[in-house]
């Protein structure tokens, strides 16, 4: 069987995809695709009260929901299409709080299987080397990908 050719996905496309299929409480994070390329994406993330909890830094709900966002752009980017897909795992790993700056995710897609994709985002605050998240995500493609 022979693969697909894929027509990649541009910024454009990606952020239609944001606005139309992420959730209500997820457009109100004010997330925005920054880049996309193959299988690499990258979203960012105002840094307002929206985001913060009362000890003053960006709550892991907030970084939680921008990775799982991150992973759904990057498959599609990766797909050179949106096609639904459901998160199976998401492992998280706290390494330091955001407290200033925007934040930026950027997502990269490890393998593409018939059901399943597995990709890896790290968060950072804007202008930072440090990451301040490390992501690691399963999730279960949903439709023609899955049915060949």
């Amino acid at each position: 069987m022979s693969a697909a050719k894929v027509t990649a996905l541009t910024l454009e496309e990606a952020n239609r995809i944001l606005g139309e299929m992420a959730a209500p409480c997820v457009r109100g994070l004010g997330l925005a695709v920054e880049a996309v390329a193959g299988n690499k994406v990258r979203l960012t993330m105002p840094n307002g009260p929206h985001v913060r909890h009362a000890g003053g830094v960006v709550c892991g709900q907030a970084l939680m929901s921008l990775a799982d966002t991150a992973m759904v752009i990057g498959i599609s980017a990766a797909l050179g299409r949106f096609q639904p897909m459901t998160t199976v795992t998401q492992t998280t790993h706290f390494l330091r709080p955001v407290r200033e700056g925007d934040v930026v995710a950027e997502c990269r897609i490890l393998r593409m299987g018939r059901n399943l994709a597995f990709g890896e985002v790290m968060i950072y605050a804007v202008g930072g080397i440090d990451p301040a998240v490390q992501v690691t995500s399963t999730y279960a493609l949903i439709g023609e990908r899955a049915a060949q």
